[in-house]
């Protein structure tokens, strides 16, 4: 399987509209499977914001982990992760979008863990093409680079779905003309956040954020 840029490139219809989405905490609940992953180790997460490093933290004494074991944690979740709940609204959402949009999922994972993302979404009925936006290709994690690339592929009405306020800023300076909507998988997770980022649109579900996308479409 191929999870570069070239690949999801070339299954873009130049033309059709574009709909460029992130996958954990977007499509998949990646905290609720954080969660379930932390409880059998031990751990819970306690978030007052939304980051990680500093929220785990530890059931018999509730000490917060050092970040360097946080992040281990987080690598060891996800490097076989093909079992995450989706969104509500999500897939129902994508698969009525496919009908007149390309759809392609942009995630930040290394080529190892993007094999477990893939199984994760077919699970789902979610069949496209699929980015691991990692280092490794020189993007950095980066997103605007690859949406300019992909919207030029397009050459249409292109929108872009992330659940960070730094994926969308970087986007809106790489590819200005791109809609941006943000996107979280939960209320209380949405409320760590704010609205206080630009975005085209803060979208509460997937229904909210598929009548967006239509509605700039008609």
């Amino acid at each position: 399987m191929n999870f570069d840029l070239s690949s999801a490139l070339a299954a873009i219809r130049p033309g059709m509209p574009l709909v460029v989405t992130d996958a954990d905490g977007v499509v998949l609940r990646f905290t609720g499977g954080l969660e379930r992953h932390l409880r059998a180790r031990g751990f819970y997460l306690d978030l007052t914001g939304y980051r990680l490093l500093g929220a785990v933290k530890r059931q018999d004494d509730h000490t917060p982990l050092l970040d360097v074991e946080v992040l281990a944690l987080v690598e060891e979740f996800r490097r076989e992760l093909d079992d995450l709940e989706a969104v509500d609204g999500a897939c129902e959402t994508l698969r009525a979008l496919a009908e007149v949009a390309n759809i392609v999922v942009l995630s930040n994972v290394n080529e190892s863990q993007a094999v477990a993302r893939r199984r994760n979404m077919e699970a789902l009925g979610l069949y496209f093409p699929l980015i691991a936006n990692d280092a490794g290709q020189g993007h950095a994690g980066g997103k605007g680079a690859v949406i300019r690339a992909l919207a030029a592929r397009a050459r249409a009405r292109t929108f872009f779905i992330d659940d960070l306020p730094v994926n969308l800023a970087d986007v809106a300076h790489a590819a200005p003309d791109v809609l941006l909507l943000h996107l979280v998988e939960s209320p209380a997770l949405k409320e760590l956040l704010g609205s206080g980022f630009h975005a085209h649109c803060h979208a509460e579900n997937w229904e909210e954020a598929g009548a967006f996308i239509l509605g700039h479409l008609e």
